[in-house]
């Protein structure tokens, strides 16, 4: 049996189980799918401040935090106990691609070459790690929602918002990993 969870799951049996929580949140509790609303309740439980945007009753949302500390012990006991032994496989292909970028070690799931402090104090890193995280927080922000809650949740509500901020993070995506991250690579 752990042999068959160690593995990767296809995406019939992944997708079709990530699906089957919209439905399952609905009729359990009338809850809408989404994680980054959870930053928003930590802040409000924690931030004495008076700012408006975290004056609510986020009590009513805890259910949401539980959600979310249940994602990070789940992947905290998988990598613990489920780890697949076996080294990282890359696509020879992408290998060639990433060693003309000087990423050659594939030991974790984040490249340790440009994933680290150090690299964090060059312009490569700083724009990595610390724009690239503004940019998600912001369009986060922006489109009222992130990748999960607006393409799993709001396309099976046939939220038309969602549609729009889900198409937008597509070609995004496309244009950051084929246009503007190998620009930046190269510094």
């Amino acid at each position: 049996m752990l042999d068959f969870l160690r593995q990767p799951w296809p995406w019939y049996v992944a997708g079709p189980l990530i699906g089957l929580t919209v439905p399952a949140l609905l009729i359990l509790g009338n809850k809408s799918f989404g994680i980054s609303s959870s930053l928003r309740h930590i802040c409000a439980a924690c931030l004495p401040a008076n700012i408006p945007f975290f004056k609510y009753d986020w009590k009513k949302e805890i259910w949401n935090l539980f959600f979310v500390f249940g994602i990070f012990l789940g992947g905290a006991i998988a990598i613990h106990f489920l780890a697949n032994p076996q080294p990282i496989q890359v696509n020879p292909k992408l290998a060639t691609e990433l060693a003309g970028y000087g990423i050659t070690n594939y030991n974790d799931l984040v490249p340790q070459g440009i994933m680290n402090r150090p690299a964090l104090l060059t312009l490569k890193g700083f724009l990595l790690m610390v724009v690239g995280g503004f940019l998600v927080g912001f369009g986060t922000r922006y489109a009222g929602g992130c990748t999960s809650g607006h393409a799993i949740m709001g396309l099976s509500n046939l939220q038309w918002p969602s549609l729009i901020a889900t198409i937008c993070f597509m070609v995004g995506g496309f244009i950051m990993a084929n246009l503007i991250l190998p620009l930046i690579l190269n510094f």
